[in-house]
């Protein structure tokens, strides 16, 4: 039986994926920074190979901060069995489901779009295309795939075609001035797609890493939580089943992203089919990791420090990353005194673990208060 709490909204709810998603943001709010801080003070320490995998990798391939992102939205489908399909299990009326995850669309979008400045710099140069509307889109295709299919094998056949036909129009589809599967930021069929279709500016100059055909391929990792979050509410299944199903595979599916690597590379600026089976695969894993730790064995305490992080992830999102409010100097008006005398590196090390301190304080009187802002 897994541990739960009424938190928020007196709703029961899955530990471990509060955990893993409080994990997931650690990185974003200044974890990556932390080590990348770390390897600059100690720079023969071996903290050098950590440090690298903290930046995207610039093209093909994969580090763990390519995760990040799809891990969230990963998170964010395995919730959808129990915001969405509990309720249609009670009774409530599909078109209330389905007017819930059209509006929780449209405030990622605007959000996204207010994240990205346009309210600030104005609309002449906007970016349209961001993290939190991908988020929102891609949580809206799912939610609707299984919102619309009762059966597994119905919801299954969605993601491979989403899959596999996402594939075939990056790998066959002739692009023109370029041709059919040319992976490249200038070749790909992504960025044609955005160059023509995608409003306002671009991200990446000649294409959007989170442009129109990537929110489609990103759908698939959010189908596939939402496999993982079907698989933790499975009231018939016996617990080291669910574990066993989703470390079984995640391996496949990570084995299988290897496996066609060399011919259909791991990108995540264009978002490869190959990158979400990888992504998926990991998170698949992951998820396994923290249900049976925190949710089965009943190990929590530790996580609380990343449960309170998860509970108001996109509200600490816009706060730290988007800037709402400049987190570094906050920080350095309380800790500067520490951080001026040192070196520039150890100075940069205090305020990052200042800056992540602030951050997660702000989380746990939010916490303390019981106040969960959720989108």
């Amino acid at each position: 039986m897994a541990n739960s709490e009424p938190l928020p909204g007196n709703k029961l709810r899955i530990q471990s994926l509060d955990a893993l998603r409080g994990f997931d943001m650690f990185w974003i709010i200044g974890g990556g920074e932390l080590f990348e801080a770390i390897a600059r003070c100690f720079p023969n320490k071996g903290f050098q190979t950590i440090a690298a995998q903290m930046e995207h990798v610039p093209w093909a391939g994969f580090h763990f901060y390519d995760l990040i992102f799809p891990l969230f939205m990963f998170i964010s489908g395995a919730t959808i069995p129990i915001a969405i399909l509990s309720k249609l299990e009670t009774g409530a009326p599909r078109k209330d489901m389905i007017m819930k995850v059209t509006w929780r669309m449209v405030i990622l979008v605007v959000l996204g779009i207010i994240f990205n400045g346009t309210l600030r710099d104005g609309f002449s140069n906007a970016r349209y295309a961001s993290v939190l509307g991908q988020i929102g889109i891609a949580y809206f295709i799912a939610s609707m795939i299984l919102i619309h299919t009762r059966s597994f094998k119905a919801r299954f056949f969605w993601l491979i075609g989403i899959l596999i036909g996402y594939a075939a129009l990056q790998l066959w589809v002739p692009v023109p001035g370029s041709g059919a599967g040319v992976l490249t930021p200038e070749g790909c069929i992504n960025s044609y797609i955005d160059r023509n279709f995608l409003p306002g500016r671009m991200g990446q100059g000649t294409f959007d890493a989170l442009g129109l055909l990537c929110i489609l391929s990103a759908s698939a990792v959010t189908l596939m939580g939402s496999f993982a979050g079907q698989i933790l509410v499975k009231k018939d299944m016996e617990t080291r089943k669910k574990i066993v199903l989703l470390i079984s595979v995640g391996t496949g599916l990570i084995l299988l992203a290897i496996l066609i690597n060399p011919f259909y590379p791991v990108i995540k600026n264009c978002w490869t089919s190959t990158y979400n089976i990888m992504a998926g695969g990991i998170s698949f894993l992951l998820v396994a990791l923290f249900f049976l730790v925190i949710d089965v064995w009943g190990l929590k305490n530790w996580s609380f420090f990343f449960r309170v992080i998860g509970l108001n992830s996109i509200f600490i999102y816009l706060i730290s990353v988007g800037n709402l409010v400049d987190v570094s100097h906050t920080s350095m008006s309380l800790i500067g005194w520490i951080v001026k005398p040192l070196t520039e590196n150890a100075g940069d090390l205090v305020l990052v673990i200042g800056n992540i301190v602030l951050c997660w304080l702000l989380l746990w009187f939010m916490y303390r208060k019981k106040i969960f802002i959720k989108v």
